[in-house]
């Protein structure tokens, strides 16, 4: 493990950018980018383009270390060249960013109110190919719809068996309970998913770290006693769909709480866009949420 990029991701000021689209999302994203689905003919053409789009928004100006921790990249990215240069190696080299690695496999269906990650058999290979390529951590992500204690253990139980191997091979894992914020029982399942990170953090100790990555509370201030335990490393708040807006106004609320926002932070990109239009706006949009994520 890099030990620069571990004391940056423990105390450095910024927040991480969530640039992992997977094949599931890419389509989305690219249409709010001004890509329509008529653009590329296969799965093949679209990556090619959504990369283009990441590769604009991680070689541009206004993307730097000074306010931008790390970059969660899918990986198809990670495989791929930015100026040059292993994506990765791109992002610490040339930007002082921490490079990250969505790993999990998409989403299974619902039971117990939860949706849990898809068994993921080539997981111990991929932590292979990430560490060789230079990644310092991993992302993982599970959605928690109602406040059913059983499927929340069952969540949370999932994500720090998997956290265990990711850290046995050397990487900080970011462990991703969101909780749907269209859940009509969010603030129930904050309050049992909390408990959950709290013993379970607890039972990592001082040597195994994490990071959390949690949909932002109902409730200000509420994961602060996960941010006490010695495991956790940091807690990053995602968007999960909230707007730009909205998302920082909440965020301002937590302290000690950063930004790990996709959508909010390339709200208002355009394919369109002047090169000078492009980098007014992203960084407008790093600006804001460095700001909220310093509260």
């Amino acid at each position: 493990m890099n030990a620069d990029q571990l004391e940056k991701a423990r105390s450095a000021p910024g927040f991480i950018a969530a640039l992992d689209q997977s094949g599931g999302s890419t389509p989305k994203a690219l249409q709010l980018y001004g890509v329509a689905a008529d653009a590329y003919a296969n799965e093949a053409e679209m990556f090619d383009l959504v990369h283009k789009m990441r590769a604009r928004i991680i070689t541009d100006a206004a993307f730097q270390g000074e306010k931008i921790l790390a970059a969660i990249l899918f990986e198809n990215t990670m495989e791929r060249e930015i100026g040059g240069m292993p994506t990765a190696k791109y992002l610490w080299e040339q930007k002082n960013v921490i490079p990250i690695l969505k790993v999990d496999k998409g989403l299974a269906e619902e039971a117990d109110g939860v949706q849990m990650m898809k068994p993921n058999p080539g997981l111990e290979k991929l932590l292979e190919r990430a560490g060789a390529r230079g990644i310092f951590g991993t992302k993982m992500r599970s959605v928690i719809k109602l406040a059913d204690a059983r499927g929340i253990e069952n969540v949370a139980a999932q994500q720090f068996e998997t956290a265990a191997t990711i850290i046995d091979h050397g990487l900080v894992p970011i462990i991703e309970p969101e909780v749907d914020i269209h859940s009509p029982q969010k603030a129930e399942a904050e309050s049992l998913l909390r408990e959950q990170l709290l013993a379970r953090l607890a039972a990592l100790g001082a040597e195994r770290r994490v990071i959390l990555k949690l949909t932002l509370p109902e409730q200000a201030n509420f994961y602060a006693g996960c941010m006490e335990q010695p495991a956790c490393l940091r807690v990053a708040a995602l968007s999960g769909g909230y707007s730009r807006e909205e998302s920082c106004r909440r965020l301002a609320q937590n302290r000690g709480m950063i930004a790990s926002f996709s959508r909010a932070l390339t709200e208002g990109l355009s394919a369109a866009q002047s090169d000078a239009e492009f980098t007014a706006t992203l960084a407008a949009s790093i600006d804001a949420i460095a700001a909220a994520s310093a509260s």
